[in-house]
């Protein structure tokens, strides 16, 4: 895992963020995470090649939020996502994020404790997916 902090966005972190929120707001969040000093945004590499990123919002000393969270789909079903959260959980033990339908069963399978947020916009459920590693 590597921090990403390059002022240019490399085009595997662009496609990765693009799974993870809007095309039309890849740019946009990159910005966020070279700018806040509470964002972070990991890349994972396999053999040399970029296939994974995370990006967190630290909330305190022990606590952490996932906001985005990739895996580039020939490699998905291999662990790297459950990677990626390990290495974060091994500096913030609470970890929360929230996700759609779509997602929310990763996070659960990997422990989180999952809360239906209900339709947060027209026909989209939210989930608020917590864990605890103390």
């Amino acid at each position: 895992m590597k921090e990403v902090n390059s002022k240019t966005i490399h085009p595997a972190i662009q496609k990765l963020l693009s799974f993870a929120t809007s095309e039309f707001k890849v740019n946009q969040e990159y910005e966020r995470y070279l700018k806040s000093l509470n964002r972070k945004l990991y890349s994972f590499e396999v053999e040399g090649v970029l296939v994974g990123c995370i990006g967190i919002e630290i909330i305190n000393v022990n606590e952490c939020e996932i906001k985005h969270i990739a895996v580039s789909s020939d490699q998905r079903g291999k662990g790297i996502g459950s990677k990626m959260i390990n290495y974060v959980n091994d500096k913030y033990p609470l970890i929360s994020a929230e996700t759609d339908n779509d997602a929310v069963g990763f996070y659960r399978n990997y422990g989180f404790k999952i809360t239906s947020l209900g339709e947060k916009y027209p026909g989209v459920e939210r989930f608020l997916c917590k864990f605890n590693s103390k």
